[in-house]
């Protein structure tokens, strides 16, 4: 049996944090003796872990600062604060800061495994939590195995550093069972009105696009489009986004639901799913609402045509832009029958993300190291 570690920020309530618990909970526990570390306690997805998984929490909560308080220390001495024990395999499940720490790893019968979720674009973004970009060409130079959760995602990361270690795509875990089961639950918070149900699904932060989606939204308001958006998540853009929908009336138009433990049976009971994110890995929201038959409308981040199609076959892909988005939108509301058509495409496609497939894929990427 291989002993495992799975090394993240925290367990909040991003997309990889989710993921990584589906995975962990759906790993072959005859094969793997898993344990999870967060550097920081406290995240809302700590709750579904499943209790045979080893927890373990560097620190309580966050600390104030962290990111420039960790690069006083090297990766080794970041290493030995945080990994108390001897593993077999350790993997960075997500890049930056975990990846630093375990890029530090000094025992030579250890495999060292990083996971790449977002596009990086440039060196200044990647080398964001290192003290340098020789330093993070360094980290990253140090693992066996590299996964990246779409093609865009590996290729923009190999591009930057030009790298020429083992690097792979393996697309994230999703528990579709869970999620289905959930979908058949009634959110009593949406409004039976009559009105296209839009939702958006995310931390309230700047890379999600959030209020670049509020002024389309406005606009389609004041075109009197009958239509309403619902957003799941909590984040610190909250303020400015309930401000926005105050000052521009759209009370009746938006309603921000906070973070749900079960937006299954939100998302299964919208018309359409929007995303309108500056960056993403492989977008878990997108492929749950596809996973529940909802149609997704996105803006082109990185997964979206591997998910949806080069030619918009299970969903619309626009330009990554604000008019974009809104015309891909308007398309739709416009035209009941597409919306109808997307529906079918999306259950379809919905149908692929497989829990046993993308679990197994892991399974054997791990045991071959």
């Amino acid at each position: 049996m291989l002993k495992i570690l799975f090394l993240i920020h925290d367990l909040g309530q991003g997309g990889a944090e989710k993921v990584l618990v589906n995975l962990v909970n759906n790993m072959d526990r005859s094969k793997f003796d898993i344990s999870v570390t967060v550097l920081f306690g406290g995240g809302v997805n700590e709750q579904f872990l499943a209790p045979d998984i080893h927890f373990h929490a560097v620190f309580s909560k966050e600390v104030p600062g962290n990111s420039k308080l960790m690069k006083l220390l090297t990766p080794k001495q970041l290493h030995s604060l945080c990994v108390k024990e001897h593993y077999d395999i350790e993997v960075s499940y997500l890049e930056g800061p975990s990846a630093r720490v375990i890029s530090g790893c000094q025992d030579q019968d250890t495999k060292l495994v990083s996971w790449i979720h977002v596009e990086q674009h440039t060196m200044d973004k990647l080398a964001g939590s290192f003290r340098s970009e020789q330093e993070a060409r360094a980290c990253y130079n140090r693992f066996d195995q590299t996964v990246c959760v779409s093609q865009y995602v590996h290729d923009d990361f190999c591009q930057l550093l030009n790298f020429q270690k083992p690097c792979r795509v393996l697309y994230n875990t999703v528990e579709s069972g869970k999620i289905l089961a959930g979908a058949s639950e009634a959110p009593p918070e949406l409004a039976d009105d009559g009105k296209i149900r839009l939702i958006a699904v995310g931390t309230l932060k700047q890379s999600k696009g959030y209020m670049r989606l509020l002024q389309i939204i406005r606009r389609l308001r004041d075109e009197q489009y009958p239509m309403h958006l619902y957003i799941l998540g909590i984040g610190p853009l909250q303020a400015e986004m309930e401000e926005y929908i105050r000052r521009n009336e759209l009370q009746d138009t938006v309603t921000l639901l906070g973070y749900q433990t079960n937006p299954y049976k939100y998302v299964s009971k919208c018309d359409l799913f929007v995303c309108a994110s500056f960056a993403e890995g492989f977008s878990t929201a997108a492929t749950e609402a596809l996973i529940v038959g909802t149609p997704v409308c996105t803006v082109e981040v990185s997964g979206m045509k591997e998910m949806l199609g080069e030619n918009n076959e299970w969903g619309i892909v626009t330009d990554n832009d604000e008019d974009a988005l809104y015309q891909g939108i308007k398309r739709l509301l416009d035209n009941p029958a597409l919306l109808a058509q997307y529906k079918e495409k999306a259950a379809q496609r919905g149908k692929t993300f497989n829990t046993e497939n993308s679990v197994k894929a892991v399974g054997k990427m791990l045991l071959n190291l």
